[in-house]
This record gives structure tokens, sequence and C-alpha cells, in this order.
């Protein structure tokens, strides 16, 4: 073919397609719902969008019904204590979501997103963590949709965050804001310090506790877990429980219907030990037979002539102070249960030292 007649098929292909620009045209984005997404939406639009309606169906509400009495009637009443949410782990129906939604309950239902509910028994949980693990049978038809979970030691401040819940007892509600800091320390309903939690802008209110908190992908980054508010609402400064300490701990309660703990077989005094002058931890009791009791440790003891003695106060481990049982707890967490440590402690205003190998608590 000669190249003039090329070069001028060329042109009319070309021309062809500026004159049916429709043929280029890209087909419209369809939703996981089956509505089309607009395309004139800015692109952060179209992710928050779909990762609601990817993750939307994995977040459920938790409904905490406590029985009642009536003492004129007998008649015992079921009453709803509160609600909260919670997200699929599983497809053998583990649900995840913290522990003090669940705190006290006598009857727990689930809501899935299409409707239906179901009753749920708790496998276990970890207070100091606030978190617990719920199981469900699915309703029959219903697929599960387990969480992707992320890693939340990569985590940047500044990062995308959504937060998906049942705030006011509203179902499927989505906020949208920013990882604000990270590894901050706030008081869990455990009685200890929850460390490493995620702090984000995201609003989360009353009902969103249990609810996942993920990244623009859509993967679990944290849990939802209490806001810092006088008024009880929103006020810009979430926590969540990060998504690491999430998957460790719940692997465990799954596996062995609770948290292995690194501990020493101790009770504490309820008493501030700078009442006595000192900073550290009171001993009210040693576990008979436990690791601090074969290391000589002591709680509180008669002295024969009818006063009681203040137990030993430890006051350090592996050379590292402890402050308080915050301090202790969060010490030995990290720790290998059947590795040794040397504690540090006061007895009768001395400063001594042993060896104590540490237990699982939950075996104590």
């Amino acid at each position: 073919m000669p190249k003039s007649l090329v070069c001028a098929g060329l042109v009319l292909s070309s021309l062809s397609v500026l004159l049916a620009p429709h043929a280029l045209a890209r087909s419209p984005e369809i939703g996981k719902d089956g509505k089309e997404i607009p395309d004139h939406l800015l692109e952060t639009e179209k992710n928050t969008i779909r990762v609601f309606q990817n993750v939307s169906e994995n977040v459920v509400n938790i409904s905490n019904i406590q029985l009642q009495g009536n003492m004129a009637s007998w008649r015992v009443t079921e009453v709803p204590a509160g609600s909260g949410s919670g997200f699929i782990w599983d497809e053998n129906g583990y649900i995840v979501t913290n522990y003090h939604v669940v705190r006290g309950a006598n009857k727990l239902m689930v809501n899935f997103k299409d409707g239906s509910q179901v009753p749920a028994t708790v496998i276990g949980g970890e207070p100091r963590k606030d978190i617990a693990v719920l199981k469900v049978e699915f309703p029959k038809g219903k697929k599960a949709n387990p969480i992707k979970v992320s890693e939340s030691s990569k985590l940047l401040v500044g990062q995308k965050a959504i937060a998906i819940g049942s705030p006011f007892g509203l179902d499927q509600t989505l906020t949208e804001g920013t990882i604000s800091a990270l590894g901050r320390s706030i008081p869990g309903v455990g009685g200890v310090t929850i460390r490493d939690m995620i702090q984000t802008d995201a609003s989360i209110n009353p009902g969103n506790s249990g609810g996942p908190l993920l990244d623009s992908r859509g993967y679990l980054i944290g849990m939802n877990t209490v806001i810092f508010s006088g008024s009880g609402s929103s006020a810009g400064i979430g926590f969540a429980v990060p998504s690491n300490t999430i998957r460790r701990m719940v692997n465990q309660i799954i596996k062995f219907g609770a948290v292995k703990q690194a501990g020493i077989g101790i009770s504490k005094m309820d008493i501030d030990p700078r009442r006595v002058g000192v900073e550290g931890v009171i001993i009210r009791d040693v576990l008979d037979g436990g690791p601090a009791d074969r290391a000589g440790l002591r709680g509180m003891r008669s002295n024969g002539r009818g006063d009681v003695e203040l137990g030993d106060i430890i006051i350090s481990v592996n050379k590292e102070e402890v402050k308080d049982y915050d301090e202790l707890y969060n010490t030995l967490e990290g720790m290998e249960i059947g590795s040794e440590v040397e504690i540090g402690y006061i007895r009768d205003g001395k400063k001594q030292k042993t060896n104590v190998k540490l237990v699982d608590l939950s075996s104590l």
C-alpha cells in the first residue's frame, strides 16, 4: 500500500475517534450495592464509599440485655443495658468487641446489616485491654466476611482513619478523620492503663465502642474504644486499641478462652504506697505455692501482738523502676512466661531483691 494511503488511513482512523468520543468513554463504576458511583466525586470520596461498602457487612451491632427482678411480683424481666458495635473476625462465627460492651450481660444479641439477629455467647475477654470475643451461629444463607487486619506498628500520624459503628444505636454509621497521634496511654476499664493506643479525630460516640477503625484499604488498624469528653459525645479525641494488640489477644482468647499474661502470683493493696513514704506495689497476699511465695516474697501478716504489718513493697523489675501496679502489669506484659526476673522490694525499710519465675496468670 502506498505510504500516502497509509497516512491517510491513520488520519481517517484518528478522525473517526474524535468524531465518536463515546467510543472511548469509561463505563461508570458500580459499587458493591449495585449503585453507580458518580465520576464527579473526588477520589478520596470514592475511596471512602468503597471502604464502607466492602466492610460494613462485617460490622455488627451488639445489644447487652440484663435481667431485672421485681420483688413485688417476683417477676424477672429483660432490660436493655446498652449497646455497642463489633466486627466479624473469621468464618467460624467469632465476633470481636470491647469488654465493657458485654460486661454484666445476661444475654447478648448480635444484629447484622441485613437485619438478621442471633444470640451470642462470650468466649472470653481481657478487661485490662478492653477486648472480648463472642461466638455466634451465622443465620442460614449468610456468608461470613472476615475482616482484613493491618500491621498497626507501621501506622503514621496523618493517615486516613475511617470508623464504622452504631453510635447512639444508629446502625451502620461512618465517620472519617485522621490518625492524630500514636502510642497514647489511657485508663482502661480493667484498672490498668492501656498503652500504645491510637488517637483519632474521627468522631467516636457512645455505641461506636467495639467497632473497627479502618485505613484507606478497608483494613483493620484498631478497635474504637473510648472518647475524652465532658459531655459524653465526640469532641475530636477518640482512642482505639491497635490491631496488633487485638490480633495477639483475640487469637489467644479463641485458643485458650483467656489471654496468657505473665505474672508472679500476688494481689495488691488498694492503698497508695506513698502514704507509707514509698512508691511501688504493696503486696497484700501471695498465692500459696506460687512463684512469689517460692521466691520468699511476703504479703500482709499479723505480728502476733494483734498488729498487722504491711507486706513487701515491689519497687523494680530487672532494675527497672516500678511506681505502681499499673507499671508492674505493663512491665510484665511483654515478658515471656517461664522466664526469670529480678524483683526489687522493700521489707522493714530495707531494699532487697529476689529472682522470680514468671507464670501464666490465667493458670493461677
